[in-house]
């Protein structure tokens, strides 16, 4: 074979050689590889721990593999020798990773891990969660969001709906009325016929019927039956400024010498005694089925019980005298109305004449400077109060025409609250009646003297308000008597049942007055 037909050998070209340096070439770049991934790893290790909050009550600490890397580092492509960007595979493997099948399952984000384990929690579990979120939410709408009675609905909606369901039928009112008038007539009539000292005898119609106040039913009537003395001497029997006792100045022949004692002092139990006997005498003459309700102690009035038409009526006819002189000095720190109703107004009232009532406290027998108690009397301002509560706007006009108030609304929503107290049977109550939610409107009246202040549309603030009034009082023990204000008219009630009292009155505001309901 010619020298042109032979191929030329190059020195050291030599096939063998040429895949073993490539081999050895591929190796040290595997070892580089190696070495920059254990690098990398070992960062990775330095954060491998990612708190995850799962549950208020639970929290996962999940490891992340070293030898995982993010979905992002995966997308990041790799630069080549020849500058080209390559993206790694995702099925691919390394041997002396921990994921040995599909890395691609293991490469989730903590979070996805923590719905997985969420998701594999057992029914039970999710159940007994639930209720004890339903639970929370619960407690925390009662405690921090007052409800109304009614869900929703409007709070001033509610509360004209209870005084919808308060007001008294007519049809009633004047059954009722017809009943009451004839037996006041008859017991007057022979009161002046048969007592030689009730021969000038007058009534005084007082009491919430007879001031618009009354609520559910005409049940109850106040009926006093007043003697007027103009010379009398009065001593204070209490240190609070409420009871007297009383003695004829001047004295000459009157027709209560019967009722004086050695010292001209009226006996307010004798008075009361043969009263009360004269009125007994002429029930069995009456028209109606009358009975004569047992005296209480320490009680002014003589109780009448009628049954008309298939309901009972009480009547109260309560023994008083009118004393034309001054008020007495315990009054004048008291009947604060100059901002609210005027300084006429209250110069006006002040020069009318009081009454005093047989009424005491404590036992009868108790004796003070040759006085027992049964023959104390207690003053009264009822007429008074009346007055102020038919014309009580701050303007003449108030609750004329359109411009209304909520004053008397408010009066009537309080004493049928207490009335429902009663009616639940809590011992808390059975001292506090309509009286004590009669002073407590005077005084939030003199203290919110505007009428803007008791719109008719602001009906549930106003009554909020006069709730928050009632419950201080009880927190203090204390609701002094509006006219005379060092009388404390919840001396009788221990300090823990009016704290009780308190704090259910602030459980009804605070729900929407269930019991109104």
């Amino acid at each position: 074979m010619s020298a042109r037909g032979r191929p030329r050998k190059v020195q050291g070209e030599n096939p063998g050689a040429s895949e073993a340096k490539s081999l050895h070439a591929t190796r040290k770049k595997s070892e580089q590889k190696n070495e920059e991934q254990k690098t990398t790893d070992a960062k990775a290790n330095s954060n491998s721990k990612i708190h995850v909050k799962i549950h208020p009550s639970q929290e996962v600490c999940a490891r992340k593999p070293s030898c995982v890397k993010t979905p992002e580092e995966q997308q990041t492509p790799k630069q080549t020798r020849s500058g080209e960007k390559k993206v790694a595979p995702r099925s691919s493997t390394q041997k002396g990773n921990s994921i040995e099948e599909n890395p691609n399952k293991e490469l989730k984000s903590a979070p996805e891990k923590v719905q997985k384990s969420q998701s594999v929690e057992s029914d039970s579990q999710k159940v007994t969660r639930l209720k004890k979120s339903s639970k929370v939410a619960k407690c925390v709408e009662e405690t921090d969001a007052p409800q109304t009675a009614k869900g929703t609905e409007n709070p001033n909606k509610v509360l004209l709906a209870v005084l919808e369901k308060l007001k008294v039928k007519k049809n009633e009112r004047s059954k009722s009325a017809k009943c009451v008038n004839e037996i006041q007539t008859k017991i007057t009539e022979h009161l002046k016929r048969h007592l030689n000292w009730c021969k000038d005898i007058s009534v005084l119609k007082t009491g919430s019927y007879y001031e618009n106040l009354k609520i559910c039913h005409p049940d109850e009537f106040d009926v006093m039956m007043t003697l007027c003395l103009e010379r009398v001497k009065l001593q204070p029997f209490s240190e609070d400024g409420a009871f007297y006792s009383v003695e004829m100045k001047r004295h000459t022949k009157h027709p209560l010498d019967k009722f004086i004692n050695d010292d001209n002092n009226i006996m307010a139990s004798e008075m009361l005694k043969d009263f009360r006997e004269q009125i007994k005498q002429v029930i069995s003459s009456l028209e109606y089925d009358v009975t004569l309700e047992r005296k209480k102690m320490g009680c002014p009035a003589v109780t009448l019980l009628v049954k008309e038409n298939g309901k009972n009526i009480s009547m109260d006819f309560v023994l008083s005298l009118e004393v034309h002189s001054c008020w007495p000095a315990f009054t004048q720190d008291g009947f604060n109305i100059e901002n609210w109703l005027g300084k006429k107004v209250k110069m006006e009232e002040r020069r009318r004449p009081f009454y005093l009532v047989p009424k005491y406290e404590g036992r009868g027998n108790a004796e003070q400077d040759g006085i027992m108690a049964k023959d104390a009397w207690r003053i009264s301002f009822s007429h008074v109060e009346k007055k102020i509560l038919k014309n009580h706007g701050n303007s003449k006009t108030c609750c004329e025409g359109g411009q209304k108030c909520c004053r008397k609304s408010c009066l009537k929503l309080l004493k049928y609250l207490l009335q429902r107290l009663k009616d639940e049977q809590l011992d808390e109550a059975d001292k506090l009646c309509s009286y004590h939610a009669k002073t407590t409107l005077l005084h939030a009246c003199a203290a919110r003297v505007k009428d803007s202040e008791w719109a008719d549309s602001e009906l549930s603030h106003c009554f909020q308000q006069l709730l928050r009034d009632f419950e201080q009082n009880l927190r203090a023990c204390k609701l002094p008597n509006f006219f005379i204000p060092s009388q404390n008219l919840l001396n009788g009630l221990n300090k823990k049942k009016c704290e009780r009292l308190a704090d259910y009155i602030e459980n009804q505001r605070n729900n929407g007055f269930p019991l109104l309901c």
